[in-house]
């Protein structure tokens, strides 16, 4: 079940809700919907993200009010054009903007350019809210900015083939490890495990030490879409699986199994993690303080364990290492086996994103794209980032910011390119905590065989059993 992926711009999807919203030069204070779209003036682009100054994501707003709204007024205005950008802020539940952005578009109203989240995107494209970039505007191919974001990044925002967005940032997962724990133990402080089987030799060397749990693998309901993204869907990356392929949805597998099994391994077989931690409604942040206290040896968290929960700069980690630099190690997600992974990789990750769409009813969609390439253009990104250091969807701006951080540059310059991406489809949450189920199966001491088994039946009665692959 590998992904192929496709190098053509006119072949891609998704969008980002964490990543938008906006005002103006000149800020309109309701929404200006018509029937024609986000504005009926063609001299007007309207847009909306998830976003609000003095609330939800206001550094977002605020860079859309202060820099990208007035720099593309003055852009257009050098360019001989008068125009007016309205914002239409937003600050509530992210199903409550989906459900707001899905309505608009369905009606054929909404702003022009409009932030949603990458696991959107396939839902929206199949309802027809969306359409491909190609379609709605002229130029999108001619973009200089596509040079600078690679083709998995910008899988992010497609779907089916097609490219519906342009992504807004974006992450990755990886291995941390405790350098003081591993030289304790015997194991080399520029640890890189190139199989499973490397995992668990390290795991069982932390295991002979007092007091720590080897390996923190997510697991269970409790922890959510953390079980998923960064444990059980980066896992079976590495038998070369993915959860959706081709219109079909991972069943009862011979790589399901194998990833159960190693859940298995780690926590009953061989007791390297700790399956009690799995079940807690506050696991996931009681993890992160046992890591920061030298109490877990190796975890797969996303960068936002670097950068939000181990960060020692005051009042940012929540879980702050005042060493972090010295003691925080990490290494890639490896195959089960070199060349095991999906599209034969060595190395998997998964990743998330969110992105900019455009509204297929805009009065003037040539307008709403320039407004993405302005807001996704190197100077832009990099006035987004300017008080903050974060992995963004561009490979210069990265080059340029993350040069001293020796995590994120690593993510960026080498899981990136080979993450994948969750499906954006509305079946994918049920399904997700199926597998979720799964894993809380087995670390509960029910068979590999039985578990798989449930889950797929389960998805089963979710998508239907004849879209359900089993082997």
């Amino acid at each position: 079940m590998a992904r192929q992926h496709s190098t053509s711009i006119s072949r891609r999807t998704a969008l980002s809700a964490a990543a938008v919203a906006g005002g103006g030069l000149t800020l309109l204070s309701t929404a200006c919907s018509s029937e024609n779209g986000g504005a009926s003036d063609p001299d007007t682009v309207t847009i909306t993200g998830n976003s609000i100054v003095g609330g939800k994501n206001t550094e977002s707003a605020e860079w859309i009010e202060n820099y990208v709204i007035p720099g593309f007024v003055a852009l257009q205005k050098e360019n001989g054009r008068e125009v007016t950008v309205a914002f239409e802020p937003q600050g509530v539940d992210d199903e409550d903007y989906k459900t707001k952005v899905a309505l608009d578009l369905n009606s054929g109203r909404g702003a022009d350019v409009i932030g949603i989240d990458g696991t959107w995107v396939g839902e929206f494209a199949q309802a027809g809210y969306i359409k491909p970039l190609t379609e709605v505007a002229d130029g999108v191919e001619d973009w200089d900015g596509w040079d600078q974001i690679n083709e998995a990044v910008r899988d992010s925002a497609a779907f089916d083939g097609d490219l519906y967005g342009v992504p807004d940032g974006t992450n990755g997962r990886v291995w941390y490890f405790n350098r003081d724990l591993f030289q304790q133990a015997g194991l080399p402080e520029d640890w890189q495990p190139t199989s499973w089987e490397d995992l668990l030799e390290a795991g069982r060397a932390l295991k002979e030490l007092d007091g720590v749990v080897p390996i923190q693998l997510n697991a269970g309901t409790a922890m959510g879409e953390a079980t998923t993204m960064q444990g059980l869907l980066p896992i079976l990356a590495g038998v070369g699986e993915e959860v959706w392929v081709d219109g079909t949805w991972l069943g009862n597998t011979e790589g399901l199994r194998e990833a159960l099994t190693l859940y298995r391994t780690i926590y009953i077989d061989e007791e390297l993690g700790d399956p009690i931690l799995q079940q807690e409604a506050n696991g996931r942040d009681a993890s992160f303080e046992e890591f920061s206290q030298g109490r877990i040896g190796i975890l797969l968290e996303g960068d936002y364990f670097w950068r939000a929960v181990v960060n020692p700069e005051e009042g940012v980690g929540t879980a702050p290492m005042e060493n972090r630099d010295e003691v925080v190690g990490f290494a890639k997600i490896s195959a089960r086996e070199p060349g095991a992974g999906v599209n034969g990789q060595d190395f998997v990750s998964f990743s998330g994103a969110g992105c900019q769409v455009l509204n297929p009813n805009a009065a003037d969609p040539d307008l709403a794209w320039q407004l993405i390439e302005f807001m996704t253009s190197a100077d832009a990104i990099k006035e987004r980032t300017k008080n903050t250091v974060s992995i963004t969807q561009r490979d210069d701006v990265n080059a340029e910011r993350l040069g001293d951080d020796p995590l994120l540059s690593m993510i960026a310059d080498e899981v990136l390119p080979t993450s994948l991406y969750r499906p954006s489809l509305p079946e994918y949450p049920e399904v997700s905590v199926a597998l979720q189920q799964a894993t809380l199966d087995v670390v509960s001491g029910v068979s590999v065989e039985e578990a798989a088994q449930t889950y797929a039946d389960t998805v089963g009665g979710i998508v239907g059993d004849e879209n359900v692959s089993s082997s």
